[in-house]
């Protein structure tokens, strides 16, 4: 197991539901209840008289909730709430384990908006001269980051004012605005060890399974510090939970553990750039493309419309259906702030489009992809696509500059050329992915239902986006017109959205306007500056 000379990250309770154990045992037992609604009182036995039959009320309670849970009855588990404060947890850490599923939420501390503070990373213990090279490779990352951030300036000043050629009236006040551009480019030079400080809320069911299967790559010792202390915190709260704890799975009998094992270890660049070739060929020069998606979607949509409507063909047609379905000329829901289409009768039918996309996005967009819990994807073990040599992405407001690109270059080499020393030192796997950057590729498949892909798209179409998405998303929506182009023309940003729904102003962000009028483009059309 690692051992770390930061401090262990910080985990707090901050708000729990009360009497959630009795509570869950409550919802079992009403299920079958001819009475009505049994109250978590009663489970407890509260209102018994004698220190006996309150005993046996919690006696029956407890032989009911492990008869539940092992019979995999486990909704009654997901009524209680745990909101936990987390700080110094690493960026990677999110990544690889908390926001890798689709059952919690999140509000974390923004890199693209937020200045990282030097010093503010996870170092494990490695002892001598590899705990040299390590933070020195730290120390070299971060002030990489604040000296691209200040060359960066000036290249995000120019574009910012080419857009909004009247703001140069006032360069001051627009200052804060560019230097977060900088800012937004310049942390892909920072490790992914950096640390995130957020809220996190999971039900009990959540928090149960996080102990069970914390033992993950890619670190699998700070992410099992960090489930102990929230069990922990869940224990001193309500200690019935105890009753439901199992012990967590070993690393070792995972099967990604034992097929890295017959193929050799885990970290295998050959291997990993091998992968790299075959899998960047089929992007076929592009972030995202679509590999597969349901041949005859449009039809199905519309079938499933009608059926909504009880509505025969003759009188509606595929197009109008679909039109119903998505157009938000048609459909209220699509004009509203909230997010309706999944509680919609008619736009529910839009689940049964289905896509699927091979995409390659850096670690940091990635990160912020995967908080669409309903586009999940098959995020890799990162470690196992570790190279010899820099496998990054390069931020479009850096590639606009040459003597940018070419620090980033140099950043980049030294970085890779540090995490090599420390493999040939033997340090553990787990110690070496901490140093790898923002930057780092990050290549899986991702699938998703249309309503899930045009909420998405609805976010990330937006030119206020993260780049990688937005190229990404806009890939995503160019090639489901060219295979469904009645779903596909419907896959607009926000702008449009309300546009169409003839909801003003059309663009919802207020001063963070991009600045360009994208309601009156095609998506084939768009082009993003920065």
């Amino acid at each position: 197991m690692l051992r770390f000379r930061t401090p262990p990250p910080e985990v707090r309770l901050v708000n729990a539901f009360e009497d959630s154990f009795d509570g869950a045992v409550a919802a079992a037992r009403t299920c079958y209840s001819a009475k009505g609604i049994v109250t978590p009182a009663e489970v407890a036995g509260d209102a018994l008289e004698s220190v006996e039959e309150r005993d046996e009320a919690k006696r029956r309670r407890d032989a009911l909730a492990k008869d539940i849970f092992q019979a995999g009855h486990h909704t009654v588990y997901q009524h209680a709430h745990f909101q936990f404060a987390i700080d110094r947890v690493s960026r990677h850490s999110l990544w690889a384990f908390f926001h890798a599923h689709p059952f919690y939420n999140s509000e974390q501390v923004s890199q693209r908006y937020v200045k990282v503070a030097r010093g503010q990373a996870v170092v494990p213990e490695l002892g001598p001269p590899a705990q040299q090279i390590y933070e020195q490779t730290l120390e070299l990352q971060q002030d990489a980051y604040y000296e691209l951030t200040r060359m960066l300036v000036p290249v995000a000043q120019k574009i910012f004012f080419a857009v909004f050629p009247a703001r140069q009236r006032q360069p001051d006040k627009w200052r804060r605005e560019i230097r977060r551009k900088a800012q937004e480019a310049a942390r892909y030079v920072l490790p992914v060890a950096t640390w995130a400080r957020l809220y996190h809320t999971v039900s009990a069911l959540t928090l149960l399974r996080y102990h069970r299967a914390a033992r993950q790559f890619d670190v699998p010792t700070e992410i099992g510090l960090i489930v102990e202390a929230m069990i922990d915190r869940v224990l001193a709260k309500d200690s019935s939970y105890r009753l439901l704890i199992e012990a967590p799975l070993p690393l070792d009998v995972s099967c990604e553990a034992r097929t890295f094992e017959r193929l050799g270890g885990v970290v295998d660049p050959r291997r990993a750039e091998r992968f790299a070739r075959e899998f960047d060929a089929q992007l076929d020069g592009r972030v995202s493309r679509l590999v597969g998606y349901s041949n005859r979607a449009e039809q199905i949509v519309a079938q499933a419309v009608r059926e909504v409507l009880g509505s025969p063909r003759a009188t509606l047609s595929d197009d109008d259906a679909i039109a119903l379905a998505a157009d938000p000329a048609c459909n209220v829901v699509y004009g509203d702030a909230l997010n309706l289409a999944t509680v919609s009768k008619i736009t529910r039918a839009l689940h049964h489009a289905q896509y699927t996309f091979s995409r390659k996005v850096s670690h940091t967009a990635d990160s912020q992809d995967q908080r669409h819990r309903m586009t999940p994807a098959s995020r890799p073990v990162l470690l196992a696509h570790l190279q010899d040599g820099p496998d990054v992405i390069l931020p479009s407001l850096v590639a606009a500059d040459d003597a940018a690109r070419q620090f980033f270059a140099e950043r980049m080499e030294a970085t890779w050329d540090a995490i090599t020393r420390l493999r040939r030192l033997d340090v553990p796997d787990e110690a070496l992915v901490y140093l790898l950057p923002n930057a780092v590729a990050v290549r899986a498949t991702e699938s998703a239902d249309y309503n899930a892909l045009k909420h998405k798209h609805a976010m990330r179409l937006c030119y206020n986006a993260q780049e990688e998405i937005w190229h990404s998303s806009l890939d995503e929506a160019l090639q489901i017109r060219e295979v469904h182009p009645r779903l596909g023309a419907y896959l607009e940003p926000p702008c449009t959205i309300r546009h169409r729904a003839d909801k003003t102003p059309y663009c919802p962000e207020g001063k963070r306007y991009c600045g360009v009028p994208v309601w009156r483009q095609l998506p084939q059309d768009y082009i993003r500056r920065m």
